[in-house]
């Protein structure tokens, strides 16, 4: 009887092999860090890091000509009292605005012309849908050779080819300060619009077609459809898709290089080619960094303010 009693008791003692195994075993939901810990690691050395990096070098006045250097303040100082800062601001809004208001308007309404062929099962409209992405694919550095030519005031030129076949005057696409970087914003416009197809046609996607028939019912028009359905019901999607288009625009490079090269003078440098321009061209790691630094600072604007815009919006 009391050995019978000492193995029940060592019984309760022992715990299964399955009960251990999922003591040892982590909650998903009670350890999120653990799971989240590979991400951070890689967000951390592969951008956070580097951003690190450069606003301290922005506090220093390194060259590529000298290891050596020392901290300062008159990186910032040279840069900020530069008189072509305020042109290079400007060529940087004429070109991010442009290319925001460009890309969406035009995405939304080739999105909405897709959905509309769509529905009604026209013939092309997957070629279109296709050749619209095929932009997207296209490298940015191809797309601005591409434009060059387009745009090129010499005899092969196509579009001063067809005013010339027109008999009326060539015009400055490239030559001409006013001209060149509303010629930069087209050709990034086109670059980029498939982008806000992509995003705005999923949009609208989720806008529920029972809406469309009891406006339809209502004898509503395509305006008042449009404008009380569709508008309302893409604002989160716009909104995403203002602030995605805005970086990226910011941040542009391979279009305006290729292109322009910041030219005729500094007509098209905006900040992303003139970071470049100071750090291989000029050998200013410090002064390249501090652009580097004001790019940084007017995308967390930019995102921060459409950001509260959502907010508002939901």
């Amino acid at each position: 009887m009391k050995m019978a009693l000492q193995r029940r008791h060592s019984g309760k003692d022992r715990k299964s092999p399955g009960a251990a195994r999922s003591a040892l075993r982590f909650n998903q939901g009670d350890h999120p860090f653990w799971w989240l810990c590979p991400v951070t690691i890689v967000l951390a050395v592969f951008y956070v890091y580097p951003v690190l990096e450069v606003l301290r070098t922005s506090f220093t006045d390194a060259t590529l000509l000298d290891a050596s250097y020392r901290y300062t303040l008159g990186s910032y100082r040279s840069i900020l009292l530069d008189p072509a800062l305020l042109q290079i601001l400007e060529a940087t809004f004429v070109f991010v605005a442009g290319s925001v208001i460009g890309q969406t308007t035009l995405g939304l309404l080739i999105s909405l012309a897709l959905q509309a062929g769509l529905k009604r099962r026209l013939f092309g409209v997957r070629a279109v849908r296709v050749t619209v992405l095929a932009t997207w694919v296209v490298p940015g550095v191809a797309s601005a050779i591409t434009w060059q030519l387009l745009l090129s005031e010499a005899d092969f030129g196509f579009f001063n080819a067809m005013l010339k076949f027109a008999s009326l005057p060539p015009v400055p696409w490239l030559s001409a300060p006013w001209m060149a970087v509303w010629s930069a914003t087209v050709a990034n416009i086109w670059y980029g619009t498939a982008l806000s197809v992509i995003l705005l046609y999923a949009g609208l996607q989720t806008i529920s077609p029972t809406l469309y028939e009891a406006a339809a019912v209502d004898g509503a028009t395509a305006i008042q459809t449009f404008w009380h359905i569709t508008l309302p019901g893409l604002r989160p999607t716009l909104l995403i898709t203002v602030i995605i288009v805005s970086v990226l625009s910011l941040n542009t490079f391979e279009i305006v290089m290729p292109l322009t090269g910041g030219g005729p003078g500094r007509s098209t440098e905006v900040l992303a080619l003139a970071a470049y321009n100071m750090v291989f061209y000029d050998f200013n790691l410090a002064q390249g960094s501090v652009l580097a630094v004001l790019m940084l600072l007017i995308n967390l604007a930019v995102a921060t303010t459409f950001w509260l815009l959502f907010r508002g919006s939901r």
